[in-house]
């Protein structure tokens, strides 16, 4: 819940954090990381169960348009999991995550960024797979609005429906505008983020339907990320599609937190398409302003904003794969 005496929230720190990269856009399983805090697919699996289970179970999680993270945060001792997003095909996260070793059972939380279908299309396979009565599931109430995209001609490219709230009577909906902390108060579900940016102008053509008509939605007010605060390090960002801009969601984080170190970000920055496209220059600047040791791109950031971004930061940058494991 949001303290509204504060200008802040009292995010604790963790001791270390796992994020598990189960659905993207890219699939990699060959390139060699340059950095510690990254281990491929193969490398981690073989690592942590064996290679006879490597052996008996050799097939490779698959890539599709679409963006889920399994986030474990460690404390004390303690661990905690958080289901970020769930991608677009119906099966894709409880499959990859069976290609990958992990039982689902053990997220206690879901948390989706936004409402469009390539990051919730298998929240329902994976509340079952999950099979957790009342299982918390963070959303905002844009999310249940029918959306799409207008095209050139003026028609409107419908998107899939988010599911209705009678299909997650399974689930403990908790529908958030403000910033709202989960796991005991050690991951931050960031609210609202506030346009502040004079060049992250949202996604023009969304549209949502109102009131029987089809309405400009461009600034996607359902749009937030994952904050997390890892000791000695600083602050972790995780971004579904960053359609508030990542600048925007950066600059948040900074500001809700308190913390001015910001370690690593990670997730889709929405660069890719003609119109996103022409905010790289800046959005690169600014990410260089802000200066992360880790920028981990994936999904929706585009081929031209991971080539900038490497380009102007190579000891910074990493290229998301599926079944990647970053080790924070």
């Amino acid at each position: 819940m949001r303290n509204t005496e504060l200008e802040y929230f009292k995010i604790d720190e963790v001791d270390g954090l796992e994020v598990i990269s189960l659905l993207d856009n890219s699939a990699d399983f060959l390139s060699t990381p340059e950095r510690k805090e990254v281990q491929h697919f193969r490398e981690w699996t073989r690592k942590r169960y064996g290679g006879e289970w490597a052996s008996a179970n050799s097939k490779l999680p698959f890539a599709e348009h679409g963006f889920s993270m399994l986030i474990r945060t460690f404390r004390e001792g303690k661990s905690t999991s958080i289901l970020f997003d769930t991608g677009s095909s119906s099966n894709g996260v409880t499959e990859n995550a069976r290609r990958m070793g992990i039982n689902l059972k053990e997220v206690e939380t879901i948390v989706l960024s936004h409402g469009h279908y390539d990051h919730f299309g298998g929240l329902l396979s994976s509340l079952d797979a999950i099979g957790r009565a009342n299982l918390p599931l963070v959303v905002h109430e844009d999310m249940f609005k029918t959306r799409g995209v207008i095209n050139p001609d003026g028609t409107i490219r419908v998107y899939p429906e988010f599911p209705r709230k009678g299909e997650l009577s399974a689930a403990k909906l908790i529908v958030a505008k403000q910033p709202y902390l989960i796991a005991n108060a050690g991951v931050l579900v960031a609210g609202e983020i506030p346009r502040e940016t004079n060049f992250e102008k949202g996604y023009p053509q969304h549209r949502a339907l109102m009131n029987g008509l089809w309405q400009p939605d461009p600034l996607l007010l359902d749009d937030r990320a994952i904050i997390i605060n890892v000791q000695a390090k600083g602050l972790v960002v995780i971004s579904g599609c960053a359609h508030a801009g990542i600048i925007n969601t950066l600059n948040y984080a900074k500001r809700i937190t308190g913390i001015a170190e910001v370690y690593a970000v990670i997730g889709g920055f929405h660069l890719a398409g003609k119109d996103a496209e022409t905010r790289i220059p800046k959005s690169v600047e600014e990410i260089q302003r802000i200066d992360p040791a880790i920028i981990v791109a994936a999904h929706c950031t585009g081929w031209r904003a991971k080539c900038a971004i490497a380009n102007n930061m190579p000891k910074k940058f990493i290229w998301n794969s599926v079944g990647t494991l970053y080790k924070l």
